[in-house]
């Protein structure tokens, strides 16, 4: 493992995957902590916006070019904007269960499935873990 090739990357890049691995390591806590408490909810607005960061982030990088300079990592990003939206109006109305496997919906698809085709060969954080 070397952090080299992140470090190498364009600024927007590193604060892009700073932010996902932070709102990564958050979701573990979100996920086992008691929810509906100050502390769930305190940390569940500091995840919301890393996650919004994350995906608005993604809009300045293009290293993988399908449709102009998109891709389909770009529909992603759109879908967690809106999930993030659903999530947060549903446990401000007490929709608990809609919130809850929204919140984790976004954790699946948006950190961990995306989070895994970064490690796709060519990618730089696959050059980060192959070191």
């Amino acid at each position: 493992m070397s952090l080299a090739p992140l470090l190498a990357a364009s600024s927007i890049i590193q604060w892009h995957a700073f932010a996902a691995l932070a709102a990564l390591v958050l979701s573990a806590h979100q996920f086992f902590a008691p929810a509906g408490s100050l502390l769930h909810r305190a940390l569940g607005r500091v995840w919301v916006a890393l996650m919004g960061f994350v995906a608005l982030s993604s809009f300045w990088i293009h290293d993988l070019r399908m449709v102009g300079p998109f891709s389909v990592i770009h529909l992603l990003s759109l879908y967690v904007l809106a999930q993030l939206v659903r999530g947060v109006l549903a446990a401000r109305a007490g929709r608990i269960e809609e919130h809850r496997s929204t919140m984790r919906g976004l954790v699946l698809y948006g950190l961990i499935v995306a989070g895994l085709f970064t490690l796709m060969p060519g990618r730089i954080m696959h050059a980060v873990a192959s070191g």
